[in-house]
């Protein structure tokens, strides 16, 4: 198969040389006039020549495609793209050069330089590709990891650069329940920027703090009272946004059950300090913020030895035990404190105990 493309490569070459040069060598030997000067015959004459030349040279040309079989297997991947690479790049600055040389139409030398040219072009392609191989790899990588790292960036740029109406859409609303609005702590923390996104007010809680507020109670009525001015302080708030919510679950009764179902519908995060609904949103995969456990979180650690003055201002449930409070509201358990009641009293820290309610602390009278 090889030997029969190898002569037909022949054919094709020597009939288009026989085309091309023949008239010209018959001029110069004084043939011109013969009636077998015409473009056939020149045609099948060159083409005879090479036909007859490519048995001379066959075995020479086969065995050159072995030795460049052998070469190919050998080679890897890379190393033979990057060659091929540099091959066209030299055929390409030769074919450039070439057209600059042809422009002065001079015989000899329009017909020869260029394709010296693309040998020689090819060659120099070829040697530089392979043997800076492993320069040109890492030149590669380096711009890859470049073009990765200026990717980076500009991500993080981007994100840096989220509006905040973006960020807030990112972050996902925090809904306010009843109980942490009268509570009021939240305010404080939204005001020191601990609290993200937007503040959702849910229609249901606010009728639920209005019939509170409508209380016949007196204590209910002022916890109501206290939960709407805290909303209106907090409307009037302008680094935070908060948004009333108008809709509502008519099929569903309990205000707790309402806001696990806006949270699971908007992907928000419930905001309370009631430990059922805690637990209930936990249990129902609705993530809560507890302001009670932030509380307890940022209260002062006490460690056993460490020594405070109280006030007792009441029994404990065991006896001889009396209670007092720090300013934070955490109760501190005083053994033999019972006798000491609406006195001040140095007090030495024996243990703590955290509990749901919150942190207990447990000492005894200094001296004792």
């Amino acid at each position: 198969m090889r030997k029969r493309l190898i002569r037909i490569i022949f054919l094709l070459i020597g009939g288009s040389l026989g085309g091309s040069y023949l008239p010209a060598f018959w001029q110069t030997v004084g043939f011109s006039q013969l009636p077998f000067n015409h473009i056939v015959i020149n045609i099948l004459i060159g083409a005879l020549i090479f036909y007859l030349l490519s048995f001379v040279c066959m075995n020479f040309i086969l065995e050159l495609l072995d030795r460049a079989d052998a070469y190919i297997e050998k080679v890897s991947i890379a190393n033979l793209i990057l060659g091929i690479t540099g091959i066209v790049i030299g055929l390409l600055l030769a074919t450039l050069i070439s057209f600059a040389i042809t422009a002065f139409r001079l015989p000899i030398v329009s017909q020869v330089v260029p394709p010296i040219l693309a040998v020689g072009f090819s060659y120099l392609g070829y040697k530089s590709t392979t043997t800076r191989m492993n320069d040109i790899l890492a030149l590669l990588q380096y711009s890859r990891k470049k073009a990765h790292k200026e990717a980076k960036d500009a991500e993080k740029h981007d994100a840096l650069i989220l509006s905040k109406e973006k960020k807030q859409a990112l972050i996902g609303p925090k809904i306010l329940d009843t109980s942490v609005i009268i509570d009021g702590r939240v305010q404080d923390i939204l005001k020191t920027g601990f609290l993200e996104g937007t503040i959702l007010i849910p229609n249901f809680v606010l009728k639920e703090l209005q019939l509170i507020a409508d209380s016949s109670d007196s204590l209910k009525r002022s916890k109501g009272r206290r939960g709407l001015d805290i909303l209106n302080d907090l409307q009037k708030l302008e680094d935070v946004d908060v948004e009333m919510w108008e809709g509502d679950y008519e099929n569903v009764p309990e205000v707790d059950s309402k806001l696990i179902h806006l949270a699971k519908e908007l992907d928000g995060t419930v905001v309370t300090n009631d430990f059922n609904l805690n637990k209930v949103s936990e249990f129902q995969g609705v993530s809560v913020l507890n302001i009670n456990a932030l509380a307890n979180a940022v209260k002062p650690i006490v460690i056993p030895g460490e020594k405070m003055n109280v006030t007792v201002v009441k029994s404990g449930t065991e006896r001889r035990q009396g209670v007092a409070y720090l300013a934070d509201g955490t109760m501190i358990v005083v053994e033999d404190g019972q006798g000491h009641i609406g006195e001040n009293v140095d007090v030495e820290v024996t243990s703590s105990l955290q509990t749901a309610a919150g942190r207990m602390i447990f000492a005894k009278l200094e001296g004792k």
